[in-house]
């Protein structure tokens, strides 16, 4: 016996459980509330799916993403200029806004170097954050890699990396737990950890 009396819901089901997080039982309850709703909500979610895939692009100065060439905060004038923090993902750097204790600009590395997962650093934005250290006039770049092996392997390449650069390079402090992603920590830890960042050795 079928589970499901329709092919186009099972087919929906299928694809919402691709979803990171979505089991069979949730895409199952979110298929049958879409389907329950407005045949405009339905539309309405899938226009903005479709506009976010086809629209969204990186922003040209530090890899987050944007809706334009440059991000509202590499473009907005009451960013300090000066200090430049390094993260892995764009989703760090949401953590970070959402403590409200940074005010500088980022670069977005798109990852950690990964040997086992075969990430080298060719494959993440390094040569591009050595050539904007060179480009631009940052006082301090703070590295705010995951409390990772692959975090701290990247640090340390970033570092190496990095010695023509006359300014401070500063780490977040520890108030992360080791193998913890800056995603996943509370924001009052998290702005604490950047507020008091130390030299990086």
């Amino acid at each position: 016996m079928a589970e499901y009396s329709s092919i186009l819901l099972e087919k929906a089901v299928d694809e919402l459980a691709k979803l990171p997080g979505i089991g069979r039982k949730t895409a199952l309850r979110l298929a049958l509330h879409l389907l329950g709703e407005e045949k405009t909500t339905t539309e309405m979610l899938t226009q903005a799916l479709s506009n976010m895939r086809k629209n969204i692009v990186l922003c040209r100065h530090c890899y987050n993403i944007s809706d334009s060439d440059i991000c509202s905060i590499c473009s907005n004038p009451k960013r300090d200029n000066g200090l430049l923090c390094v993260v892995a993902d764009m989703r760090d750097v949401m953590a970070i806004e959402r403590t409200s204790s940074f005010n500088g600009v980022y670069h977005v590395l798109g990852g950690v170097i990964d040997p086992i997962n075969g990430v080298s650093p060719n494959d993440l934005k390094i040569k591009e954050l050595v050539e904007r250290s060179i480009r631009e006039e940052f006082r301090e770049i703070i590295l705010a890699l995951p409390a990772t092996i692959e975090g701290d392997t990247t640090n340390y390449y970033i570092f190496k990396m990095l010695k023509h650069f006359k300014g401070d390079i500063t780490v977040i402090a520890k108030g992360i737990s080791v193998g913890d992603a800056l995603e996943f920590a509370d924001e009052v830890t998290l702005g604490r950890s950047i507020t008091n960042r130390v030299p990086f050795n």
